[in-house]
């Protein structure tokens, strides 16, 4: 009987409640984010062949500053990664305030909400095989009898660089704008009417509305979609993989930088430059959200009245 009081008295402990909601949530990170993201460290200093790991120091970092393939891969995943915010911040934030505002029927809207979540829901191996096709460099491709129709020769469109890039982005912008669109309309819809009709009454036009009073309100998302963003554009590799059918695309021009690991890693077996790939990945993502955060103040404490 003790020994069951004392464990009540433990589970209901007050300061204690809030750390046992949340260990399951640390155990999963402990052992899924934690422990991999440790070995792979450890094991970017090794040279692992066929279960036997030799430690090497920091040879797998130097031969990675000098490979120019690798470099290639990185300016790869910054430039979508770059590219995919530049469409994929402001895109959806007008296409949620259309839907937000009074113009136009709720029939329709309603309709075009529920359509937004299809191409999220289509698998992207699919969607990859339907832009491969659509993008072919035959005259029967869907893009090239545009712009055939446009009095325009046939484009090679995966075999050049810049229209490749074009053909990524239109996909990431087909498969995931729906989905931004809905996060910033929720943010949009937790806005107080009260602040819309205070500042109608101060004169301010909707375009004002938009800036002074939206914008301000919806930072939080902004934030949000910024940093998944940041993630989703450097993580890219499924996309590439499937819309050039294959990792090797001409140039190493579709080539990312978890494709470059995915290369060295599954199909050349060299395990421990690969960690060093993640490595240097996990650290330019890091730097690169942890300064977006703490430019947008999202690490600062609220001020107290």
């Amino acid at each position: 009987m003790a020994e069951t009081h004392r464990m009540k008295k433990l589970l209901y402990n007050q300061r204690l409640a809030p750390y046992l909601f949340i260990l399951p949530f640390l155990v999963t990170l402990l052992i899924f984010w934690l422990v991999p993201v440790g070995r792979s460290v450890i094991m970017s200093f090794q040279e692992v062949l066929y279960g036997q790991a030799t430690f090497i120091g920091t040879a797998n970092y130097d031969r990675l500053w000098r490979d120019q393939v690798f470099w290639k891969a990185m300016f790869n995943s910054i430039r979508y990664m770059v590219l995919t915010l530049v469409i994929l911040v402001p895109i959806p934030m007008v296409l949620a305030a259309l839907i937000n505002s009074k113009l136009g029927s709720s029939r329709i809207k309603n309709f075009f909400k529920s359509s937004l979540f299809v191409p999220a829901l289509t698998s992207v191996v699919v969607a990859g095989i339907v832009f491969r096709l659509m993008f072919s460099e035959t005259d029967s491709g869907l893009m090239n009898q545009i712009v055939e129709f446009l009095g325009f020769g046939p484009v090679r469109w995966l075999r050049e660089d810049l229209t490749g890039l074009f053909a990524l982005l239109l996909l990431a912008l087909w498969r995931w704008a729906g989905v931004n669109t809905m996060y910033f309309l929720a943010g949009m819809q937790a806005i107080p009417n009260e602040y819309y009709e205070a500042a109608s009454i101060d004169g301010a036009s909707k375009i004002q509305q938009f800036f002074n009073v939206t914008l301000p309100g919806i930072k939080p998302t902004i934030v949000y979609v910024t940093t998944i963003s940041v993630y989703g554009g450097l993580a890219m590799f499924l996309e590439s993989f499937m819309l050039y059918a294959g990792n090797n695309s001409p140039n190493n021009q579709g080539l990312t930088i978890v494709g470059y690991l995915y290369r060295k890693g599954i199909q050349e077996n060299d395990l421990g430059f690969a960690s060093a790939v993640g490595v240097v990945l996990l650290v330019v993502v890091l730097a690169i959200n942890l300064t977006q955060l703490t430019a947008t103040g999202t690490f600062k404490k609220e001020s107290t009245r």
